[in-house]
């Protein structure tokens, strides 16, 4: 009898803010389906450490980037970084964000800046580049947005993070349209808050 192939085998993903619970959910998912997984997060200790981590699962199969998600040289260099190793990508996973939990009345404006810097911004420049890779390589390809139950269902004392996910709700949806005709899908998972503890 002849084992079947994993579903994902060959494939190449990238995923942002991959130290987190829900990053790093996500990454032992697609090495057990068979894909090689570059996961991304801000360069230092802690996803050097996470990379250590996975690649005890696979070690071939896994390389750690460091890439900030509000830099577009960073995002640019990382996406390079994964086509210098394994000649492709086939799949974003686009999960790096911050929350913050405070009433509209006594918000800091700086900390929802910072919340529009990653959220917002850091959405668009991955989609941009995820697009502009995958209409050079010609292949198609994947986009996955996490964006959150908050867009639908807001809670009280998540203003900031509701609006910025639900710009990055709407970027996923325009991409959608735009990257159609390249035969690159965009889709959005929608979670309630994911603790790892």
């Amino acid at each position: 009898m002849n084992e079947k192939s994993p579903p994902l085998k060959d494939k190449v993903a990238l995923i942002t803010g991959a130290a987190g619970a829900i990053g790093y959910a996500i990454s032992q998912a697609l090495l057990e389906n068979g894909c090689r997984v570059a996961v991304s997060d801000l360069p230092g200790q802690r996803l050097d450490d996470f990379t250590a981590d996975l690649k005890k699962q696979a070690p071939e199969r896994v390389i750690g980037v460091g890439l900030d998600v509000t830099n577009k040289d960073s995002v640019t260099n990382g996406f390079q970084s994964v086509i210098d190793t394994w000649g492709k990508i086939n799949i974003v996973v686009i999960n790096a964000g911050i929350a913050l939990v405070s009433t509209l009345i006594e918000m800091d404006i700086e900390a929802f800046r910072k919340l529009e810097k990653v959220n917002v911004e850091g959405t668009l420049l991955t989609l941009a580049e995820a697009g502009r890779r995958f209409i050079k390589q010609g292949t198609g390809g994947d986009i996955i947005i996490m964006s959150t139950k908050n867009v639908p269902s807001p809670s009280a004392g998540f203003g900031a993070y509701s609006a910025t996910k639900a710009a990055c709700h709407q970027l996923g949806r325009i991409a959608s349209l735009e990257f159609a005709q390249y035969d690159v899908r965009v889709n959005m998972v929608a979670p309630d808050a994911v603790f790892s503890e």
